[in-house]
């Protein structure tokens, strides 16, 4: 039984080893492709699937085939990945943790305002370099053109994403007679333009729905990476195990080793054995 930890680890690790194979294929496909959104994300694909790789295959090895230098350098990495995976599940939960949706009288669809936001994630997305690659991101997946289509009575029935309800329209508040021109409205009401490369795409609502949107997809990745955690923690302590098994069977003693050592005598040895030669010499 002593040897089962060892097993259970490289299972595991064969497991992960095959899975950061396709995560490394993804990298490499969206590393070749012209779509700015999917070179948006190859880097940390490509890094995650390395990782993955690197540290699966050292603990492979070492639990496999009991190297212990190999269990060791994946039991440091793994307590990385933790330490950083932990923090990146904090940062995550503070800053998605404000924003949200307001309710439209009379429809469906919600509409969202920048400064509802975290202020990390509103500086982030105000950023012209990042807002620029988003933008593009948007224009090249078309969003908007499904909503080309629709009547009146559409926008009254019909729900929108957070994207389109931000980028494809201007604030429902918006109205564009005469009388209500010269009237105080929302900045965003200015910045609409019905070309449709302009729309509302630097609208502070366009940047408050990616940001929706991403919040979404951050609290489901939050739930992976809690969920993932708790798997690492669990791989790190069997890792563990089977280190320390791979310790005692370099030794060939699987309990231990039983090897006679040199015992240093006690500070007061050399004076009692002074005092028995002693007690000889007068008897």
């Amino acid at each position: 039984m002593y040897r089962f930890s060892n097993t259970v680890i490289g299972f595991l690790n064969l497991f992960t080893l095959l899975a950061s194979i396709p995560i490394i294929g993804a990298g490499l496909w969206m590393a070749r492709s012209s779509t700015t959104c999917e070179n948006f994300l190859q880097t940390p694909l490509l890094v995650i699937g390395f990782v993955v790789l690197v540290v699966s295959l050292a603990g492979f090895i070492g639990a496999c085939f009991h190297v212990a230098c190999a269990l060791w350098l994946y039991l440091v990495v793994m307590l990385f990945l933790i330490a950083a995976l932990m923090g990146l599940t904090i940062f995550g939960f503070g800053v998605t943790s404000k924003g949200g949706g307001v309710e439209v009288p009379g429809r469906v669809y919600k509409e969202y305002h920048l400064q509802d936001y975290s202020p990390w994630l509103t500086k982030r997305i105000q950023d012209p370099r990042y807002w620029s690659t988003i933008r593009s991101c948007i224009l090249g997946s078309k969003t908007c053109e499904k909503l080309a289509s629709w009547t009146p009575l559409d926008y009254m029935q019909r729900d929108m994403s957070p994207i389109q309800s931000g980028c494809c329209k201007p604030p429902t508040a918006c109205t564009y007679n005469m009388a209500a021109m010269m009237m105080t409205q929302d900045p965003d009401c200015y910045r609409w333009n019905n070309a449709p490369n302009l729309l509302c795409y630097e609208c502070d609502s366009c940047k408050a729905g990616v940001l929706e949107d991403i919040r979404g997809n951050w609290h489901k990745l939050s739930v992976l990476t809690v969920t993932m955690l708790v798997l690492l923690i669990g791989i790190y302590s069997i890792g563990c195990c089977a280190f320390r098994n791979t310790r005692r069977a370099e030794t060939d003693y699987p309990y231990g080793e039983n090897r006679m050592t040199k015992v240093r005598p006690r500070w007061d040895y050399h004076w009692w054995r002074w005092l028995h030669d002693r007690k000889e010499q007068l008897y």
